[in-house]
Order: C-alpha cells, then sequence, then structure tokens
C-alpha cells in the first residue's frame, strides 16, 4: 500500500507539473526561440509519456503482483521504458552541455548553440536512445520483470545470463553513467567561473545520484546470488520515476522565465491586466545563465 501510494503521488507531481512546463513552452515565443527550449521539450515529453504510460502499469503490477497488461502491450511498456530513460538522461547532459557554453563563452554563445545545433542534438539522444530498446526487442529481452512490477529490460533464459548482463551494462554504462559524466564534467567547469551556481548544481547531482539507485539492484541482480527483495527493486523504480516529477523544477518552474510565463497564464485564466507585464523577452543568453536566487 505504501508503495501503491508513493507512485500515485508521483503520478500526480510529474503529470502536473510536466503538463505546466509544456503550457508554458507553448505560451512563450520568447522560451521557444532559445536554443534550451528544445532540450526541455525533449525531457518533457520524455517525463510525459513516461507518466501516463509506465507508471500506471507500473501501479497496475505492484496492485495486482502480476503482469499488467498483455505480452504485446507489456514489450511495447518495456520498449518505451528503455527508451524514455535513455533519452531523458541524455536530455539532461545536452542541458548542461548549453549551460557549459552559457556561462564559459557567454559572447559567443549564440554563434556556439543555434536552434540547428540543439536540433542536431536532440536528433542523436533519439537515436542513442533508440539503439538500446531496439536491441533489446531483437533479442526478446523485453517483459514483465515481477522484480520491479515493470514491463522493463529482462530475461530468463540461463543460456543467454551472460549475453544479457553485458548488454545491461553497455547500456547502463552508455546511458546513465555517460550522462552522469557529462553533469559532473560541464558543471565543474560552470563552476570554475561562477561560484553562486552552486546550490542549483548540488540539486541536479543529487537528482542524478537518485537516479542512479534504479541501476544498482539491476547489476546486483545479474553480478551476485545475493536475491534482492521485490520491495527494494521497486522502491528503486519509484525513485527513478520521482526523476520524471522533479525535472520540470529544477530545470524549467523554478527559472524565472517560466515562473513569469506560469503568472502570465494565470492572470489570463482570472482576466488580471496588471499594469506591468511580466517580461518574458530578455536577453537570450542572460536567460541561459543560471540565477543566483534560483
Amino acid at each position: 500500500a505504501g508503495l501503491a501510494g508513493l507512485l500515485v503521488g508521483t503520478m500526480a507531481v510529474s503529470l502536473l507539473s510536466n503538463a505546466l512546463v509544456l503550457l508554458c513552452l507553448l505560451h512563450s515565443a520568447d522560451i521557444r526561440r532559445q536554443a534550451p527550449a528544445l532540450f526541455t521539450l525533449n525531457l518533457t515529453c520524455s517525463n510525459l509519456l513516461c507518466t501516463v504510460v509506465n507508471m500506471p502499469l507500473t501501479l497496475a503490477g505492484v496492485v495486482a503482483q502480476r503482469q499488467p497488461a498483455g505480452d504485446r502491450l507489456c514489450r511495447l511498456a518495456a520498449f518505451l521504458d528503455t527508451f524514455l530513460a535513455t533519452n531523458s538522461m541524455l536530455s539532461m547532459a545536452a542541458l548542461s552541455i548549453d549551460r557549459w557554453v552559457a556561462v564559459v563563452f557567454p559572447l559567443s554563445y549564440r554563434a556556439k548553440m543555434r536552434l540547428r545545433d540543439a536540433a542536431l542534438m536532440v536528433a542523436y539522444t533519439w537515436l542513442h536512445a533508440l539503439t538500446f530498446p531496439a536491441t533489446a526487442l531483437a533479442l526478446s529481452w523485453l517483459g514483465f520483470h515481477p522484480l520491479y512490477a515493470s514491463c522493463t529490460l529482462c530475461s530468463w533464459r540461463p543460456d543467454e545470463r551472460l549475453r544479457f548482463a553485458v548488454f545491461t551494462g553497455a547500456f547502463h554504462t552508455l546511458s546513465f553513467l555517460l550522462s552522469f559524466v557529462v553533469l559532473c564534467c560541464t558543471y565543474l567547469k560552470v563552476l570554475k567561473v561562477a561560484r553562486f551556481h552552486c546550490k542549483r548544481i548540488d540539486v541536479i547531482t543529487m537528482q542524478t545520484l537518485v537516479l542512479l539507485v534504479d541501476i544498482h539492484p539491476r547489476l546486483v541482480e545479474l553480478s551476485s546470488t545475493v536475491p534482492i527483495g521485490p520491495h527494494w527493486g521497486v522502491l528503486s523504480k519509484c525513485l527513478a520515476y520521482g526523476k520524471a516529477a522533479s525535472d520540470p523544477f529544477v530545470y524549467s518552474l523554478l527559472r524565472h522565465q517560466y515562473r513569469n510565463g506560469c503568472k502570465e497564464m494565470l492572470n489570463r485564466v482570472l482576466n488580471r491586466h496588471p499594469l506591468h507585464s511580466p517580461g518574458l523577452s530578455g536577453d537570450s543568453h542572460s536567460q541561459n545563465i543560471l540565477p543566483v536566487s534560483e
């Protein structure tokens, strides 16, 4: 019951916060004109898909204690789970690269990070993220895993244990670990230029460390004879889902432009007409630098 309640709460926060970010992106042309908007849009769409597809199936698996859907739907959900997790992590890495360029190379930021460059980076994240679930689908390594009560990567054939272990290790190294290293390297370089970014970077680093908890039971499961309880497996999955709920706050809603966008949308809903309209236009480069107060 506790894990089910945690999942329901995570789903609610994730759905509302990511939908709000999407509304801000649709509402503000000034935000959309900036290169980071593509990374934020990619991250937000990944989180929303995970919220409406994977989280409900995991909740059903936790409640029913069995596979929550047919084999085809479960394989599709497992494909999405693998793709969206990788795409989300790579989007975080892309955002960290963008902010590194904005802070370390402020005068040449617009030339180095154009919308076309951002679109190419998003295209790469999709290609990279599709590689692993496509391989797993071809090898029939997608299905329901009772340890996580989720449709995800799994293999039950003893003769494939070594190959699956190698694949899982490569998947986590080239998605989660690679993104984590990129985040650490870029933000360490940012800290050398601007110490006041430390608070926001600490939040992002801790968020990434929490996501890495999802890797631990998988690797222990493959490399050790010590059994892992379903409670720990589902809890690690809940923590991974928690990233989808916290991303909107870390990367969007706590920033000046998005706060102003939310205020402007609220004023429109309430038919208010403030004397001073919130400024969303601002300098594109300055909005990419992390504010001191955030």
